[in-house]
């Protein structure tokens, strides 16, 4: 019987590199929220998955950016905590994508076992297209670990992304409990199922000026009761949050409660309100409070 495995893996990229359908593909489950729009992940998520034989700690971190706010510097922070701790690292490429030179110098310089996922390898057309890719990679960065093909989406070859990823972690028990699937809190999650709903359903700059943050979450035999607040920079915005009648807002409600009653598993009752908290994308105050600076 060969012994346990555990290990922390950190998934970086850039935005929209596929790196949180990657996370929820390994676990099976949804624990990072997706949209289409780049920076949805904002903070270090972790997902953990468990067998008999091996524990696999994965780091879903937010896209690789120029920070423009205080609030993207506290992300950046997020994926170079996730790096220093890291057993094993994957870097997720979209496959059509080119790979610009500072981010390429940042990748040579890790030291850590290094995996190169050519993700959305179902856009190509040719398994000969597939073949030609991980060559050009291997020029690339020569000293990845390996070049392992995917499509996160259609959850393809995570068996063998898996297989890959075993030999570079290192033998010990586990960290987190067997039922365990992320480090996260229920509070957590439900928040970020929340913005999420918000990400798909507004335009222009409200997805990026939204911060959610659950007032309570109170969980009886057969409901769960949770009343967020949504908090907005500007008094404009809390206005097209709400929309007409309160509308918009409803909207949003009603597609988050679907999603919470599917994660937990119960009833849900669900009250959003909407604050305002001016600026708070550079107030390192208010980053603290919401989580994304430590004390």
């Amino acid at each position: 019987m060969s012994a346990h495995k555990a290990g922390f893996i950190s998934i970086i990229g850039k935005p929209n590199a596929g790196k949180s359908t990657l996370l929820n593909a390994l676990l099976g489950e949804k624990i990072s929220i997706i949209t289409p729009k780049v920076q949805t992940t904002r903070h270090r998520i972790m997902g953990i998955l468990s067998k008999s034989d091996y524990q696999l700690v994965f780091s879903d971190t937010p896209g690789i950016i120029k920070p423009k706010y205080r609030l993207h510097g506290s992300m950046m922070d997020f994926v170079n905590q996730s790096l220093q701790d890291a057993d094993v690292v994957l870097f997720i490429a979209d496959v059509q994508e080119r790979i610009d030179e500072e981010l390429l110098q940042k990748l040579l310089l890790i030291k850590t076992p290094l995996l190169v996922l050519l993700n959305k390898i179902d856009l190509l057309g040719s398994n000969v297209e597939v073949l030609q890719k991980v060559e050009e990679w291997r020029g690339i960065l020569p000293h990845a670990a390996g070049i392992v093909p995917v499509s996160a989406l259609n959850k393809f070859n995570i068996d063998e992304l898996i297989k890959a990823i075993l030999p570079l972690v290192p033998e010990g028990p586990s960290y987190y409990p067997e039922d365990q699937l992320t480090d996260k809190s229920e509070r957590f999650v439900a928040a970020e199922i929340i913005r999420e709903k918000i990400m798909m359903r507004y335009k222009e700059e409200i997805p990026y000026a939204t911060q959610v943050e659950i007032e309570s979450f109170k969980e009886e035999e057969k409901i769960i009761r949770i009343s967020a607040v949504i908090y907005v920079m500007r008094d404009s915005q809390k206005q097209i949050m709400i929309g007409k009648g309160g509308s918009a807002l409803k909207n949003v409600g009603i597609a988050a409660r679907r999603d919470l009653e599917k994660f937990f598993n119960k009833q849900i009752f669900l009250q959003t309100f909407v604050k305002v908290k001016e600026d708070w994308r550079d107030n390192d105050r208010l980053l603290k409070e919401f989580g994304y600076k430590e004390e």
